[in-house]
């Protein structure tokens, strides 16, 4: 079992102030695979003191010293890539090929991406007469989730790193593993001591003491909307700026002239990668009422072919889900879409027939869901398909846009077709025959799936404060 019983802070590692040790169990088997100390108040006091004195001295740095800190950062990092792989498989459940090549990848893409924003950026203009300046904005807290943990830390590190700020980082206690290897990848790398501190921890202790820090200055989080609302409030009395980056529940809107076997293939895949753990997933597929019988055939087709199997072996299989908690909710969902009237064409409740244990979920497709149904409007995060139909593309607007979030929304079709009606959508992303992000634009969502953008320059320029210099000599 890994033991990560210490925080990296002020450049070492060192012991909890009163910490409580805590199990991580791997979703494959069931059992303890590794462990850590859940960070205490006092922890992260002594991390965000060493993120404010390093402040001082790193906020000055050239934009020329931090593209070279982001270098060797990235050189260590590819160091590391079977470390962050295997870690990943077993603490969250990623099959070790996907996570060593999906889930590392992306990651090092957005270290990359920070480079490329940081070496054009415009640190100055002038309005006028009046200098506008970006800096820093200060110590920042990050508090990632589990489902993609080195993507969803990279999106936060990278760019806070590159507008030259200092962080104190909570990762999920379901997966702080790559979160160690990273901190060790910063430390090889030769990050200044207290520009990137490490505290393991959970939600209601760790993560509250960071959200009402008052010399923390900003607050980054991914994960559901309701731990967003929470961490929200708590940051409300210091007045810090929150960033989010919260639930979805996507439509694919196929159009009623699409080619299923051409356009269905890439955005169903999108139900099951990550075992179907990603908040853009595209699961609500409205289909038109003449065509849904083929579509069901066609998608049916597309989930049967869908292996399960460990985590801990190569493959193109999904693996487990990552804890029992998400297994029970997503076993409660399938079970209510059943009673609510929906026609189960694959899969249902229960492990696969040739498991026994871990937290496995059987590729699931369900029809006839109506907008009213639980599973219609409560994110299920695994790899389940539910299929609408639709009268016309207003009605398949409306009922794509009838959720209380807004991340994403995919359309199945005609690209030219789709980009009418893509501005229909509301949707911080929209994909036309693919559901995947683009890391190079601006990741984030409408409505109650966040506040701010992560990627390429947007997310660049959300660690920043902007300021205006009235009355300083103008350059010749």
């Amino acid at each position: 079992m890994q033991s990560y019983l210490t925080h990296y802070i002020d450049g070492a590692w060192v012991d909890s102030e009163g910490g409580v040790r805590r199990d991580v169990i791997s979703p494959g088997t069931e059992e303890p695979c590794s462990e850590i100390t859940v960070g205490t108040k006092a922890d992260v006091d002594k991390a965000v003191a060493a993120a404010r004195r390093a402040f001082r001295t790193f906020s000055q740095t050239s934009r020329e010293d931090r593209l070279a800190l982001l270098g060797r950062i990235v050189e260590e990092y590819k160091k590391r890539i079977a470390d962050f792989g295997q870690s990943m498989a077993l603490e969250m459940g990623a099959p070790v090929s996907f996570a060593s090549s999906a889930q590392v990848f992306s990651g090092l893409q957005h270290f990359g991406n920070a480079m490329k924003v940081l070496s054009s950026f415009q640190f100055e203009e002038m309005i006028g007469n009046t200098h506008v300046v970006h800096e820093p904005i200060g110590v920042v807290g990050m508090i990632t989730p589990w489902n993609w943990p080195l993507n969803q830390i990279a999106l936060k590190v990278a760019p806070a790193l590159a507008a030259g700020n200092t962080m104190v980082l909570k990762p999920s206690e379901e997966c702080p593993g790559c979160a160690v290897i990273l901190a060790e990848v910063m430390d090889a790398a030769g990050v200044p001591a207290g520009v990137f501190n490490l505290v393991q921890g959970d939600g209601p202790t760790t993560g509250n003491a960071i959200s009402v820090h008052p010399d923390i200055d900003m607050v980054s989080f991914t994960g559901s909307t309701r731990a967003g609302i929470l961490i929200a409030k708590a940051a409300a009395d210091t007045v810090k700026r929150v960033h989010t980056e919260l639930g979805g529940k996507a439509a694919n809107v196929v159009l009623p002239g699409a080619d299923f076997a051409a356009v269905l293939p890439p955005t169903i895949q999108g139900v099951v990668a990550n075992s179907g753990q990603s908040c853009i997933a595209p699961t609500r597929i409205l289909v038109h009422e003449p065509r849904v019988p083929e579509a069901i055939a066609v998608i049916k087709s597309i989930m049967e072919a869908v292996p399960v199997g460990d985590p801990m072996t190569q493959g193109p299989h999904i693996g487990p889900v990552v804890n029992k908690a998400q297994f029970d909710k997503i076993q409660g969902l399938i079970q209510s879409a059943i009673d609510e009237g929906a026609t189960l064409e694959l899969g249902g409740t229960g492990l696969p027939p040739d498991m026994n244990r871990g937290y496995y979920v059987r590729p699931t497709v369900f029809s006839g869901v109506t907008p009213d149904m639980r599973i219609a409007n409560e994110e299920v995060f695994g790899p389940v398909a539910t299929i609408m139909s639709y009268a016309n593309l207003d009605d398949a607007v409306d009922v794509a846009n009838a959720t209380p979030f807004g991340l994403s929304a995919t359309i199945s079709g005609d690209p030219a077709e789709a980009a009418k009606i893509a501005p229909k959508l509301r949707a911080g992303i929209v994909t036309i025959n693919s559901w995947g992000p683009d890391g190079n634009a601006p990741f984030g969502g409408y409505k109650q799936s966040g506040n701010g953008r992560e990627g390429g320059i947007y997310g660049l320029k959300e660690f920043m404060e902007v300021k205006s210099v009235i009355g300083a000599p103008v350059a010749a």
